[in-house]
């Protein structure tokens, strides 16, 4: 036995109890006569005592060659610590070793294995293994378990079928690039790895299995960004015999259980908001509702004066920042400064201040007067001490960068809290987008989403006005999960297909077996894949997800422990029937 205790379940009721506990040497304070050792497991940490009056001469030995990490079995007896430690569960007592044994030695590791430690990210990713033993890890991959047993229990208390669907499948296109594998025993075929099980889990509502979950990997290759992985996991779902609301209740209901089991927090209202107002209101599709700075439309107020920057402009529209007319000159300038980045594309910004007599100061009094400003300020909302920012040109890059402010200003102003949560549901999506490059049309979601009722004639004569039965979970700012109704009809999921550009051939070859199988009887159905990794990082207070996943990829996607991806030998490039391209 190694252990009849873990190193964080020792109390003051074990006192003179013998032990067995086994783990890693966190640190050793030799002091001569006496030595304290932290002994460290994925439950807590237990101090061990040796002392030249109660030890062995040989214990003694040992304990002084102990050195960080190193992995031990001790026998002892539970005592009561004289210095106690009230910031760990264990800190009232000590085991006083009466038997030691070394199970593995280990070399200096790279950082310090504590909570706040000396190793870069780098360092970190590379040893991961040990970054994985330090507590913020180690409790980020707790809580992710703890999140998908609660998502496996709420889904099967609701009559939910978990469905292991294929890994090795067809290239489809939903947008992002697939990774591919080849075949050795079909040369010159590949499988892809999937980017959702989208197809499959409506062949299983095709088979009658009503209501499907999974929690499952999925691949993109794509470019990475803080909230994104090469692999990440989806919680994904799909029903049968629904309409949208019946999803949406069902999908409610789920964020409300781990919220209230996660986080302790009780939340009754989702509210709902069309895309088009989301867009309007916020500048993008999954706002963050925890604060206000609603977008005001300034076209009607800010375009009758000589200001060739507003009048030339398709769109003006500004924020009432909350409190920031108290912003220096330097302040603002430094806002300036902020948009006109290459990451967000702005040529400059006007700025009012509503000051708390009620005036106005702004960047533009020789073109707008004081009853200008004040409609300005009622057009956003602006109370006296507030700022008014203002952004202007074409609508949709206008409305984006006018958003990416927003979010900026609610970083520097604290209005982003962790602990607090705003469900929103975004609905009524574009059915198809327009791509400005080619011209064509492509699938907003992707080409299986169904249009809203009654709307499949505007396919043909005005394609970008009809809406998707669609719909997305955004938490705190976040998509966290998206879906629709699906077509279940082969005459509309063929005329679907032509819209999007495919021949009857390419949609034959591409999605034949789905096309096939609505020849016997599909059913109406829906459903719903949530983002577990960064489901995850918002219930635990982040929006990075790469702590919450064991061993992430680097922003170059790439597993720096394992050193992959990496060259193959020759011989299984031969019998794969591949060859590489040479660099010249």
């Amino acid at each position: 036995m190694y252990r009849s205790h873990n190193c964080g379940e020792l109390r003051e009721t074990h006192q003179n109890s013998e032990v067995t506990l086994s783990g890693w040497v966190q640190t050793v304070r030799d002091k001569g006569f006496v030595i304290w050792a932290d002994l460290r497991d994925r439950y807590g940490i237990t101090q061990l005592i040796f002392d030249e009056e109660r030890s062995s001469e040989e214990i003694m030995d040992i304990a002084r060659s102990l050195g960080r990490e190193f992995v031990v079995q001790i026998k002892g007896t539970v005592l009561d610590r004289s210095s106690k430690n009230p910031n760990i569960p264990t800190g009232n007592v000590e085991v006083l070793v009466s038997e030691i044994k070394i199970l593995n030695k280990s070399i200096t590791p790279p950082f310090t294995i504590e909570d706040q430690t000396d190793g870069g990210e780098d360092i970190r990713m590379k040893y991961r293994y040990l970054d994985i033993r330090r507590n913020p890890v180690k409790n980020n991959l707790i809580f992710r378990h703890k999140v998908a047993m609660e998502v496996r229990k709420y889904l099967s208390d609701q009559d939910f079928i978990e469905v292991e669907t294929p890994y090795l499948i067809k290239s489809t296109p939903e947008g992002a690039r697939d990774f591919v594998v080849p075949s050795r025993m079909n040369q010159g075929q590949f499988y892809a790895l999937p980017q959702s099980p989208q197809t499959f889990k409506q062949l299983l509502m095709v088979g009658g299995m009503d209501k499907y979950f999974q929690i499952v990997k999925c691949f993109r290759d794509e470019d990475l960004r803080a909230d994104r992985q090469p692999e990440f996991t989806q919680i994904d779902c799909e029903m049968a015999f629904v309409e949208q609301e019946d999803i949406l209740n069902v999908f409610e209901g789920l964020t409300r259980h781990l919220l209230q089991e996660i986080k302790g927090i009780t939340l009754e209202k989702f509210p709902r908001m069309t895309y088009d107002d989301a867009m309007r209101k916020y500048g993008n599709d999954k706002p963050d509702i925890r604060f206000g700075m609603e977008f005001g439309e300034l076209n009607a107020v800010a375009q009758h004066k000589d200001f060739g920057i507003f009048n030339d402009a398709e769109l003006v529209v500004g924020i009432a920042v909350p409190g920031a007319a108290a912003y220096t000159r330097k302040e603002i300038d430094a806002l300036v400064n902020w948009v006109r980045r290459p990451q967000v594309g702005a040529k400059g910004m006007v700025y009012a201040k509503y000051n708390e007599d009620g005036s106005f100061k702004s960047s533009v009094d020789k073109f707008f007067d004081q009853e200008d400003l004040a409609k300005w300020a009622i057009a956003t909302g602006a109370k006296p001490g507030d700022l008014i920012c203002v952004l202007s040109g074409d609508a949709n890059k206008t409305r984006t960068q006018l958003s990416a402010l927003r979010m900026e200003l609610a970083e520097r102003l604290g209005l982003r809290n962790k602990e607090e949560f705003a469900p929103l549901w975004v609905i009524d999506f574009p059915l198809l987008e327009l791509d400005e490059e080619t011209g064509r049309f492509h699938a907003m979601h992707h080409p299986f989403t169904s249009p809203k009722p009654g709307q499949m004639a505007l396919l043909d004569t005005d394609p970008g006005a009809v809406k998707a039965n669609a719909y997305d979970l955004v938490l705190n700012g976040n998509e966290i999960g998206g879906g629709s109704i699906r077509i279940h009809d082969k005459q509309m999921q063929s005329t679907m297909f032509k819209h999007l550009g495919f021949t009857p051939e390419e949609a034959k070859a591409q999605f034949g077996f789905l096309m096939d199988a609505f020849q016997y009887g599909a059913p109406p159905h829906g459903g719903l894949a949530f983002g577990l990794d960064r489901l995850v990082a918002i219930l635990g207070g982040q929006e990075t997800i790469r702590d919450f996943i064991a061993f992430p990829k680097n922003n170059s996607g790439r597993d720096v422990m394992i050193d992959a991806p990496a060259a193959i030998d020759p011989e299984q490039l031969k019998e794969l029937n591949l060859k590489l391209a040479i660099k010249s």
